[in-house]
């Protein structure tokens, strides 16, 4: 039988897990981090251009919300272009730095 000891230490090692799905936090945080850096040619292509910021430096944004975001952020949401979505929104893991961060600034939980 574990002593509470172990059961704290246990409980300090688990990581919260975030549901990208009912937040959408990383997609509606800054007009300036939705850009393109490394992708080639043609994962570009993939991107259909309507979600492509007119200087095609990244996606386009309403405001601080990617264009490509669907539902409401906190609650429900989408990513229009998942499968083909730029490596700065492949990057943003669920719980790391970033997506805390930006959680953070929409008032949802860290923990």
């Amino acid at each position: 039988m574990a002593s509470a000891g172990n059961f704290s230490s246990l409980e300090e090692s688990v990581t919260p897990v975030f549901d990208c799905q009912s937040c959408g936090a990383c997609c509606s945080y800054s007009a300036e981090w939705p850009r393109f850096s490394t992708e080639d040619d043609a994962q570009l292509d993939l991107i259909p251009q309507k979600y492509v910021a007119a200087d095609e430096s990244g996606m386009r944004c309403d405001g601080v919300r990617c264009s490509a975001l669907a539902g409401e952020v906190g609650k429900s949401t989408i990513c229009g272009i998942y499968e083909v979505r730029p490596n700065v929104c492949r990057a943003c893991m669920p719980g790391g730095d970033d997506c805390l961060m930006a959680r953070k600034a929409h008032g949802l939980p860290t923990l």
